[in-house]
């Protein structure tokens, strides 16, 4: 497993996650090259659907990030992204994925800094829980999640 490279999509806010990974990368900033970034106009235009779509399709992690609260650019979208984040952890373990898999942040345009930082943390965590698997017919190879309890 130590030549494990975890795949991970970002899925962020065009307003200020963005913009901050944007601020990262003219400031040259580096980075671990794990992570495809897809700019969304808003945290809250990400679905369910899409994330189970991206596991799928490879991925080993999936990463959200929004205004922080209070700065969104469409009033509450962020607000509404939280509460399906939540929703989506309960539902990942019952499908048997580490809801550690889906990480949600909040990245305002003047925080690059914080990008990379948050980028690499995650990157280590997948690294750690290691690949997500899925048997030859897509279907998820069961295993056991840990509970906190």
């Amino acid at each position: 497993m130590n030549d494990f490279e975890p795949r991970i999509v970002c899925f962020i806010c065009k307003w200020c996650t963005y913009a901050g990974a944007d601020l990262a990368g003219t400031s040259r900033l580096k980075h671990k090259p794990n992570t495809t970034n897809i700019r969304l106009m808003c945290s809250s235009r990400l679905n369910m659907e899409q994330i189970f779509e991206i596991f799928r399709e490879g991925a080993d992690g999936v990463f959200v990030g929004g205004c922080h609260p209070g700065d969104c650019h469409y009033m509450n979208g962020n607000y509404k992204t939280q509460k399906r984040i939540m929703i989506l952890h309960r539902i990942l373990k019952d499908f048997g994925i580490e809801p550690k898999r889906v990480r949600l942040e909040w990245i305002s345009a003047s925080e690059g800094k914080r990008y990379v930082e948050l980028m690499d943390d995650f990157i280590e965590e997948i690294r750690e829980l290691g690949p997500l698997e899925f048997s030859s017919k897509g279907d998820l190879i069961e295993k056991e999640v840990p509970t906190n309890g």
